[in-house]
């Protein structure tokens, strides 16, 4: 496993990068896991310089070995992956959340508060759509979110 520490417009996030393993890798930011699913590793291109201008430059530091896709490209807030079948509650707006109203497995009716997210100095009541059965908390309290995050699912 590798951890990453990175500051994205002020906020601190850890990455733990674990093994990669077949087509997926687990990651964890800020200690909210996710499971990556790897797509193919995209060909970097290479700049070619002419022969006399490399005899110039002399001797060149070994290349530094490609970053893992996981590595490279670990989100920093990403949001987790959507059971199937199930709607999401996306962030209407960039935020924090402030609270979270409901747990794994309630029941919850349409209308009913499930997030709390501030945003621009204000609380936001984000509500269920639909009624049904939570069945995915990808968020935490804390957690700064982009729009079209997925905060909660609901089945």
């Amino acid at each position: 496993m590798k951890e990453y520490k990175y500051t994205i417009n002020g906020t601190p996030y850890t990455v733990v990068v674990g093994e990669v393993t077949g087509e997926a890798v687990p990651v964890s930011v800020n200690g909210v896991p996710y499971l990556v699913e790897l797509g193919q590793q995209a060909q970097p291109a290479q700049a070619v310089k002419p022969a006399a201008e490399k005899a110039q430059a002399g001797p060149q530091p070994a290349a530094k070995p490609a970053a893992k896709p996981a590595e490279a490209a670990a989100p920093a807030e990403a949001p987790a992956a959507a059971p199937a079948g199930g709607t999401p509650l996306k962030a209407p707006l960039p935020g924090v959340i402030t609270a979270i109203e409901v747990e794994l497995g309630q029941q919850v009716s349409e209308g009913d508060t499930l997030v709390v997210l501030e945003a621009m100095k204000m609380a936001n009541n984000l509500a269920a759509e639909k009624a049904g059965t939570v069945a995915a908390i990808c968020v935490k309290q804390g957690q700064s979110v982009m729009e079209d995050d997925v905060l909660v699912v609901i089945q």
